[in-house]
């Protein structure tokens, strides 16, 4: 308890800071920072983040996306499917090209090097890569976690600034919309229940982002069946993206690594790499589709559909398409990915790999 509370306290100072320094997404970034810097400017501090305050919040995310989605959004995704498909393909063969460069340029294989730069969300890559033999399990890590972190942090500056034509006041207008803790109940109890079922079987039966998709899934259904789901307030939002945050922030563990100061320039000069490629492709998904800069920014992002998710719905973006995009994505990298690495590192990976290094600690 007293590790959780010293953790939970950090935390909620970095939210704080950020709040006051008027950062966008305070509760997440400023969580993260802080969870990351405080363990590591204080050795005796031995942080501890149970992992199902991480699955907590992603069923509140999966909840407020899965209001979004309409008759109307399924016939949109619909449509654009081709152009999913395209896109996806598109972003996947960029993250293998600068997987290629920061292998040669680091020394490290380069099926290590691929597994961390596929942006196919956290949680799944590191399962991807837990059962392939060989692989370097705390490179794959550093790497997927470096990238979250600079999306975290860019993605946001970008999307409020004058680029994308998002605003602060915009962003205030739009909290101030969102129903008090009164108006939850009773309608909340149910969509709660149905949720919570939807996240712990889905888990159960190793679907991908249990905990985010199946309550998104199942909240979406009653809400096309005309069950209508009650709002969440700001604050319920925010306490979210602090849990997440700060599971983020433990997971990033540069003291483990070999050739530290390379691997962690390369690491950010990739990150780069594929923030700038997501702004090429979703101009180009602008102009097939009329959505906003800011949605297909957020649509074409490579980072987490949670994370895009809250941003989506803290700029007012069209939630529903940055949502299937996304979707789509995770669901693509999880199914059809794995048997093309599989037939693809035949030819990189020796016939006995080498024992992977296992990422210790609790988060």
């Amino acid at each position: 308890m007293k590790r959780f509370l010293i953790t939970l306290v950090i935390a909620l100072a970095g939210g704080a800071l950020f709040t006051l320094i008027h950062s966008p997404l305070p509760w997440l970034l400023g969580p993260m920072v802080f969870a990351f810097l405080g363990t590591r400017l204080q050795k005796k501090i031995k942080p501890l983040w149970p992992g199902y305050l991480r699955n907590t919040a992603l069923i509140i995310i999966g909840y407020s996306i899965g209001l979004s989605f309409t008759v109307q959004t399924l016939k949109e995704m619909g449509q654009q499917l081709p152009n999913m498909i395209l896109l996806t393909v598109l972003l996947l063969l960029l993250s293998a090209l600068i997987a290629y460069g920061v292998s040669k340029l680091s020394g490290l294989p380069f099926p290590t090097v691929l597994m961390g730069s596929i942006p196919g969300g956290l949680s799944q890559m590191i399962i991807i890569a837990e059962d392939t033999r060989g692989i370097d399990l705390t490179v794959v890590t550093f790497l997927q976690v470096s990238r979250l972190m600079m999306i975290i942090f860019c993605v946001p500056l970008l999307v409020f600034s004058p680029l994308f034509g998002s605003t602060h006041s915009a962003v205030t207008e739009a909290a101030e919309a969102v129903p008090q803790w009164g108006d939850l109940f009773p309608g909340i109890l149910l969509f709660a229940a149905v949720c919570v079922i939807a996240g712990y079987y889905g888990n159960k039966i190793r679907f991908p982002s249990a905990y985010l998709l199946g309550p998104m899934f199942a909240t979406a259904a009653l809400h096309l069946s005309g069950v209508h789901g009650p709002a969440l307030p700001s604050a319920c939002l925010d306490v979210a993206q602090l849990l997440i945050g700060t599971y983020v922030g433990l997971l990033l563990r540069p003291e483990t690594l070999t050739r530290k100061v390379r691997v962690v320039c390369l690491a950010i000069l990739s990150g780069a790499v594929l923030i700038l490629g997501a702004l090429g492709l979703s101009a180009l998904l602008t102009r097939l589709h009329g959505v906003s800069a800011a949605t297909a920014f957020l649509a074409m992002a490579p980072g987490g559909m949670d994370q895009m998710g809250i941003m989506a719905k803290e700029i007012d973006a069209n939630i529903a398409v940055v949502s299937c995009y996304q979707l789509f994505r995770t669901w693509f990298i999880f199914f059809a990915v794995p048997p093309l690495l599989k037939l693809a590192f035949k030819r990189w990976m020796p016939a006995k790999g080498p024992g992977r290094d296992e990422v210790h600690g609790e988060v």
